[in-house]
């Protein structure tokens, strides 16, 4: 099993990481403020994070229409999606 934390390793990354939230959650209408901010809903909290992992992990899709090989006349969509796994 893989062992993860929520650590950032390297001491500069903090400020690096805090200005990376406050731009996710200004993306999303979320105001924190410096320092503690347990007043924020599950959601709101929710929100950032998800703005924040959709912001390092982006996915990129293709999608056209093409003929159908099986029947003559009839077209098919085709959507790739893909994304970095790290």
């Amino acid at each position: 099993m893989a062992n993860r934390t929520n650590k950032i390793n390297i001491p500069e990354a903090r400020a690096a990481m805090d200005k990376f939230k406050m731009e996710s959650a200004s993306e999303v209408g979320v105001n924190l403020k410096q320092g503690y901010n347990g007043d924020l809903t599950s959601r709101q909290a929710g929100s950032v994070g998800g703005q924040m992992v959709k912001k390092m992990t982006p996915t990129r899709t293709a999608r056209y229409i093409r003929a159908d090989r099986t029947a003559v006349g009839h077209k098919t969509e085709v959507v790739y999606e893909a994304s970095l796994e790290m």
